[in-house]
């Protein structure tokens, strides 16, 4: 009795070991079979911005001298402007637009002071306001005009004034051509290519305005 007990002990115990690891192993098994890798997380795309397409450019580039009309023609560089004006404002905006084509400018807050401008070289171009402390411009255009040295300059005169511009279009003196103010960039050069000869200098508008030896109208 007491063997065989030995017998069991002896031998039972690395028997069990063995039938427990091969389960084990066979557990191991059965569920290998049944474990996945996670799924992997692509990647957020980064936004593709899509490609402007050769005839698209093309489209814009043509659509942008349709926008602003024909090409600007420009006085020839240096071109001399003289401004008369009593508003600094006007006086600023105008000499800006000017010397950014290339212009050189000089500038007077009153008529006598553009006037005494005017010797001994004249400018190429006026732009003259007819509303002025003192001598107007309709007075100060009389004087260019009767002046030999300046007669054949082209002046360009301004007003925001509705009488003065119906006096204006009333006398005709002797003027090139009328900018109602305010004005834009393009009113602008768009006033002074059309007083440019072939050689890209400011001449007298033609035909010309009549210039009539009236009385000086009374602008207030």
């Amino acid at each position: 009795m007491a063997g065989d007990q030995i017998a069991r002990q002896r031998y039972s115990a690395p028997g069990i070991a063995l039938i427990q690891g091969a389960v084990v192993g066979i557990l191991e098994q059965i569920l290998s079979l049944f474990r996945r890798a996670p799924p992997a997380v692509a990647p957020t795309p980064a936004p593709v911005r899509p490609a402007v397409r050769p005839a698209a450019v093309a489209t814009n580039q043509a659509l942008a001298p349709e926008r602003r009309g024909k090409e600007r023609i420009n006085a020839r560089e240096g071109t001399r402007v003289l401004i008369i004006d009593d508003s600094k404002t006007v006086v600023s905006v105008l000499k800006k637009f000017l010397r950014s084509a290339g212009y050189e400018t000089l500038e007077a807050l009153d008529a006598e002071s553009g006037l005494a401008q005017l010797h001994p070289q004249p400018p190429e171009l006026i732009f003259l306001d007819i509303v002025l402390p003192g001598m107007n411009g309709f007075a100060a255009l009389r004087a260019i005009r009767r002046d030999p040295a300046t007669r054949n300059i082209p002046v360009i005169m301004m007003s925001g004034n509705e009488q003065a511009m119906e006096q204006f279009f009333g006398t005709r003196i002797g003027a090139d051509d009328f900018m109602k103010k305010p004005f834009s960039r393009q009113e602008v050069f768009f006033r002074i290519e059309r007083l440019l000869d072939d050689d890209l200098v400011p001449k007298r508008a033609t035909p010309r305005i009549a210039e009539q030896a009236i009385p000086s109208p009374a602008v207030s």
